[in-house]
């Protein structure tokens, strides 16, 4: 299979997270902009500073550019750096939820909303209670539960929060070490109005095919950072990037909270340092939304594609034409 085309090239786009919504596939990502900040694991090159909603009335059609959807400018806890979206609906509004720095530095999570999926959207007037790290995803499970799901380790901070205090000494230590577990990505349900926790933030634990959490020393398969859920034939899919050995993995499991069992890899490394993706059903098919550097050769400047997605005997995920 050659070789995806960018959905769009007039503005660099990243961390795809796409739903259907109203008949079409929405598209929520990041919006890289040029700069010259030199690449660093705090991730300071990935300077966004707004948000665009795309969309597309059929996979490989025209997509379109919505234009701006929320800006920092406009959010008054924020500092810098709003990072990798998600948007969910739930009776008739949209809530869009995003990470950013607070005034503080510390990564936070925010929501905001609107009447219609590609915005505007407007934002609460501070984060999320109780949230922290990057990379949030909600997943709206058929009884109407919402869950969100965030965290990401080294840039994301999420190493910072072990004791659930965010400790700032613990950034340089970047992942669980020796004979731990591996450091996992959160989960929170969310109230009936979308906007704050119900309850306590708890782990997403992630077992490997020997029924124990992945240990900290496995990079291919431990968490990373983008946490993904979707439900397929009764069983709850939590899928995720490995960050530094650039790999998209998924687990299985029989709920939105946990355990998941490792399950394979999805992609393999593609061009460019991070790896962020999506996966959504759109007329019968299965697809993959993800992100690489092929429009521009630099890691900070990526473009969204998307790929069609299988399931096997076993119910495991892959492509469904082999990756070149």
């Amino acid at each position: 299979m050659s070789d995806p085309a960018p959905l769009v090239t007039n503005i660099f786009t990243a961390d795809p997270s796409a739903h259907v919504f109203n008949g079409k596939i929405y598209v929520y990502p990041s919006h890289d902009r040029e700069n010259e900040i030199e690449d660093n694991d705090e991730g300071d090159q990935y300077d966004m500073v707004d948000y665009h909603v795309l969309s597309m009335d059929s996979v490989g059609g025209k997509t379109t550019d919505h234009g701006v959807a929320l800006k920092a400018d406009d959010i008054p806890w924020v500092s810098k750096q709003v990072w990798a979206p998600d948007c969910a609906e739930k009776n008739g509004k949209f809530y869009f939820y995003f990470p950013a720095r607070d005034k503080e530095g510390i990564f936070r999570i925010g929501v905001a909303e609107s009447d219609k999926p590609e915005g505007p959207f407007k934002p609460d007037p501070d984060y999320i209670p109780g949230s922290y790290s990057i990379d949030p995803a909600c997943f709206v499970d058929e009884d109407g539960q919402a869950y969100l799901y965030f965290g990401g380790i080294w840039g994301g901070q999420l190493q910072c929060w072990t004791t659930g205090e965010f400790k700032r000494e613990d950034y340089d230590n970047r992942e669980a070490s020796g004979d731990q577990p591996a450091i996992f990505p959160r989960v929170a349900k969310m109230t009936e109005d979308m906007h704050t926790f119900d309850g306590g933030v708890q782990e997403v634990v992630i077992n490997d095919t020997d029924g124990k959490p992945i240990h900290a020393s496995n990079h291919d398969r431990r968490f990373f950072e983008a946490a993904w859920v979707h439900k397929y034939n009764g069983k709850y899919y939590f899928s995720y990037s490995t960050g530094d050995t650039h790999f998209l993995a998924h687990a299985i499991g029989d709920s939105p909270l946990g355990p998941f069992t490792y399950a394979g890899k999805i992609l393999d490394p593609v061009q460019g340092w991070t790896t962020h993706h999506s996966i959504v059903e759109f007329k019968g098919k299965w697809y993959l939304f993800y992100h690489d550097t092929s429009l521009s050769d630099k890691n900070h400047l990526r473009c969204v594609k998307v790929r069609e997605l299988v399931y096997d005997d076993e119910g495991k995920l892959k492509l469904a034409q082999p990756q070149k």
